[in-house]
């Protein structure tokens, strides 16, 4: 019998955080990258299953479903069921530019009353709930990585980040929430 090597994911069993801030790794997601003119929308919306939002510091979510405004005409899907975003927005017939980053990105859930301060010691944005409400979504940097940032919750926060960067947030983020519960 052949040996087969099993490749863990990246942050594969990490859990971190205090006693104020519980740091997990999400499940695994697929994502896609979304280029596309304001003409497109609707269709790219109609075949998601949600509205695509157009407003900065926005997202749209059904079900497992969150599309993040990243820019004027970029957003990053994410479906947390792992359905074939490519398949889904492959019959569109509008103009747009569809890549699948679901293995180079991974997420990190920042949860509980210190989330918040956890976050803020790394990211220089207002993240304040009357600044960064549930549903706010940002292309930002925590530290020297660039993240997506997307508040679930109140106390709830889902950091996007490369793969590649991930040790690094994670370990950025697990001193933080250590003085943050302080």
């Amino acid at each position: 019998m052949a040996d087969v090597a099993i490749r863990k994911p990246a942050l594969a069993g990490r859990l971190g955080g205090s006693a104020t801030v519980r740091l997990t790794t999400a499940p695994a997601a697929s994502r896609v990258a979304l280029r596309a003119p304001a003409e497109s929308l609707a269709a790219l919306s109609s075949a998601l299953g949600l509205s695509v939002p157009t407003a900065p510091k926005t997202s749209g979510r059904a079900g497992a479903r969150s599309v993040l405004w990243i820019g004027p005409d970029e957003w990053l899907a994410i479906d947390e069921d792992g359905a074939d975003l490519m398949t889904v927005l492959s019959g569109v017939g509008a103009v747009h530019s569809a890549t699948d980053v679901s293995h180079r990105n991974l997420a990190i859930i920042v949860s509980g009353p210190g989330a918040e301060k956890t976050l803020a010691a790394g990211c220089p944005q207002d993240l304040s709930l009357s600044s960064f409400p549930v549903g706010a979504a940002s292309r930002t940097i925590l530290g020297k990585a660039e993240i997506v940032l997307l508040r679930t919750d109140k106390d709830t926060f889902r950091v996007e980040c490369w793969r590649s960067f991930s040790d690094y947030v994670f370990g950025l983020l697990d001193e933080a929430a250590h003085d943050a519960g302080h």
